[in-house]
């Protein structure tokens, strides 16, 4: 059975730095696994922000930061089905503020998530599971019904 996977930039992350998860989540993640992996288009922005300070707080070298950015640039492009910001993501994501104590960009991998859960109740040939490091993120996706899991 084919799995698909929403992973929020916070699990998307362990793919390219090593940290607790790191190697679960790659395992997902590899191109033989045949899981279906799903992001929101904002993660480009996440992944990139992340490194960027990882670099500048020296946990992560120039050669290293180039290297995980060719890696996540050619995954985001081939592998990575992504759900683009409409109008239906961010009136999602706004009604999930109001509900929830989330932050905006949390808020808006949850919509992503959320808006193309009906493609995968339909089809029953699949699970389909949020996947966040993020405490908060993970409690309030629970409670928004959806299936998760936690890779730390």
């Amino acid at each position: 059975m084919v799995e698909a996977y929403f992973l929020d930039s916070s699990a998307l992350l362990k793919r390219y730095v090593s940290e607790t998860g790191t190697a679960w989540i790659q395992s997902l993640t590899a191109e033989s696994s045949g899981n279906l992996l799903v992001v929101a288009r904002i993660a480009w922005v996440e992944i990139l922000s992340a490194l960027a300070r990882r670099q500048r707080e020296g946990s992560i070298s120039d050669n290293q930061a180039s290297q995980i950015l060719q890696a996540f640039r050619y995954h985001f492009d081939a592998q990575y089905q992504k759900v683009e910001l409409l109008p239906a993501v961010t009136q999602m994501a706004g009604q999930l503020v109001s509900r929830h104590p989330l932050r905006a960009y949390d808020a808006v991998q949850l919509a992503s998530a959320l808006c193309i859960l009906p493609q995968f109740s339909q089809a029953n040939t699949m699970t389909y599971t949020f996947l966040t490091a993020d405490q908060r993120l993970l409690a309030v996706a629970q409670a928004e019904n959806l299936i998760t899991d936690n890779p730390n």
